[in-house]
């Protein structure tokens, strides 16, 4: 009876079985398993600090990213010594917080890595984002929107750093001061987002149904609450390209950067090149902002 084909990966002391490491994850890329997890190893020391103090969700796909995929929430079983757990009501997550335990998620054929936005050891949020959700699946609006907000945040003394979501969106992500709550910054989000309809109404939206919105963009600042979830960055997406969540400097956005720009097969190199933008981001306090708004 034949066996499996399996090779080991080792990093220092860890020591990592993998099975079918020739299989084909990304066709298009001619990604294998084998490639996919050597490439998580790489870039695993700047994806970590955005997952390790949260809720995972993972999006698995075990024939790759054109085969039958799951959600998974609860820790898959056997769990390695190594991966760290923790319990949100009847859930058992996965704390996605060392370089053997993303590894070992990558040979589970787990190609998305989805955090909550509240950390677990703490109510108040560290960061503000908002998600802009295109209506169309090729929305060539994409950065003239995301700079509209950029140039909305800078008006208000404030800066933030644009990250693709890896698929058709952006994320705008701003490291605040802790302090506010998520109602406080849903309330900013609400502001900035009707804000930016009424002076750009024919490019955005704050309808939450698909199907009222038509051609407009989603400024969706509902999402960024405790209990949801958002890519993380630097999170590999299931998408023909093996896109990566990215965070982009706004010179990039100005050259009307693509998604696509930022995949498996660059992205280390890019981070190695120049640095993780979202890290180097300065934290702002919104206390003085919040306090002029309306409580509702």
């Amino acid at each position: 009876m034949a066996t499996a084909q399996r090779t080991k990966i080792k990093l220092g002391d860890f020591e990592l079985s993998l099975s079918h490491p020739d299989k084909l994850i990304w066709p298009e890329a001619g990604l294998t398993k084998l490639g996919y997890v050597e490439r998580l190893a790489s870039l695993g020391p700047f994806l970590l600090p955005y997952t390790k103090n949260r809720y995972l969700t993972t999006i698995r796909y075990p024939e790759g990213i054109y085969g039958t995929s799951f959600y998974q929430k609860n820790c898959p079983e056997p769990a390695p010594e190594f991966v760290r757990t923790a319990r949100d009501g009847s859930i058992r997550y996965v704390v996605l917080d060392s370089i053997p335990a993303l590894l070992w998620m990558g040979s589970l054929y787990s190609l998305e890595f989805h955090v909550s936005s509240d950390e677990i050891d703490t109510p108040l949020p560290n960061a503000w984002m908002l998600d802009i959700d295109p209506s169309l699946d090729v929305e060539p609006r994409l950065m003239e929107a995301t700079a509209y907000v950029g140039e909305l945040l800078t008006s208000l003394g404030l800066s933030a750093v644009p990250k693709t979501s890896g698929a058709t969106g952006v994320q705008i992500v701003m490291p605040i001061e802790r302090g506010p709550t998520f109602d406080d910054l849903r309330r900013f989000g609400k502001f900035v987002s009707e804000y930016l309809v009424a002076k750009h109404p024919k490019l955005f939206t704050v309808e939450r149904m698909k199907k009222d919105r038509g051609d407009l963009i989603y400024l969706d600042y509902i999402q960024y609450f405790a209990g949801r979830t958002l890519p993380a960055a630097y999170s590999p997406r299931a998408r023909p390209g093996a896109t990566v969540s990215t965070p982009l400097s706004w010179d990039e956005v100005r050259r009307d950067a693509k998604p696509t720009d930022y995949h498996l097969l660059n992205i280390v190199e890019r981070l190695h090149a120049q640095g993780d933008l979202l890290a180097a981001a300065p934290r702002h306090n919104l206390e003085p902002i919040l306090s002029g708004l309306p409580k509702r």
